[in-house]
């Protein structure tokens, strides 16, 4: 059970698995008004860099799951690192249905809706794990322009136009299912940046290191192509954000 490995390389050396600096996860955490003691369900927690810094500047309590074998080690270690793990408990599995045992007060999914089958499905999967009053945050790419064509959403990795809304729909839809939305931090290019050039200098390092391995040639393919096609699509057209939502 794991994810492709392409990006257990790509993103070895990421702690924040999304377009989010510490400093943008620092002001999510801070915008929330968390409270000492919270408990946070994190679906799809990547390296746990959220749970922890949140366990360690907030006191809150969380429980994280990822597929990634090497995602949910890096989160047991960041946990050590941060003097938390009597905070913070990270699970390697499949997210995907997984309700918490007890009700939490913040409930996530940053960047993997794919979890419950889309943004409505991973939106009412969390729920099922929120006390009265809680928090779903939902972390989701929006179109910052809309494509010209159905070519230039493919550049964004997208698989049509239809896969993402513009930001006002992205809320509106929200607001139709029956949410209010009480806070949002977006991405911006700077931290886009971050998150998808940091992955060049980790696959070149890769490719140093194993030159005869046989997926050698995918991730110099990669290599090769990502920074054109993310300057050309991803920058421009793709944005990105949490988005908090409280049932009304």
């Amino acid at each position: 059970m794991d994810i492709p490995r392409i990006f257990n390389i790509t993103e070895s050396a990421h702690r924040i698995h999304n377009p989010f600096t510490p400093e943008k996860l620092a002001t999510l955490g801070t915008a929330l008004r968390l409270e000492a003691g919270t408990r946070i369900l994190d679906l799809g927690s990547g390296s746990g860099e959220m749970l922890c810094t949140w366990a360690r500047d907030y006191g809150v309590i969380g429980t994280g799951i990822d597929l990634s074998q090497l995602f949910t080690a890096q989160a047991k270690r960041r946990a050590v690192e941060l003097g938390v793990t009597d905070q913070v408990t990270f699970i390697h599995g499949d997210a995907a249905g997984y309700v918490a045992d007890e009700k939490v007060g913040v409930a996530a999914c940053l960047g993997a809706t794919w979890i419950g089958g889309g943004v409505a499905g991973t939106i009412a999967l969390l729920a099922q794990s929120l006390r009265p009053g809680g928090i779903i945050l939902i972390g989701e790419p929006y179109w910052r322009q809309l494509p010209p064509t159905e070519e230039v959403a493919k550049g964004c990795l997208a698989g049509s136009i239809a896969d993402f809304l513009l930001l006002p729909e992205l809320l509106a839809s929200f607001s139709r299912l029956g949410y209010d939305i009480v806070e949002m931090v977006l991405a911006d290019k700077d931290s886009w940046d971050r998150y998808e050039a940091a992955k060049w200098l980790t696959m070149r390092r890769w490719l140093e290191a194993n030159p005869d391995d046989t997926f050698a040639k995918e991730v110099r393919a990669q290599l090769t192509s990502e920074p054109a096609r993310y300057a050309a699509y991803t920058r421009e057209y793709l944005g990105w954000g949490v988005f908090a939502l409280m049932k009304r």
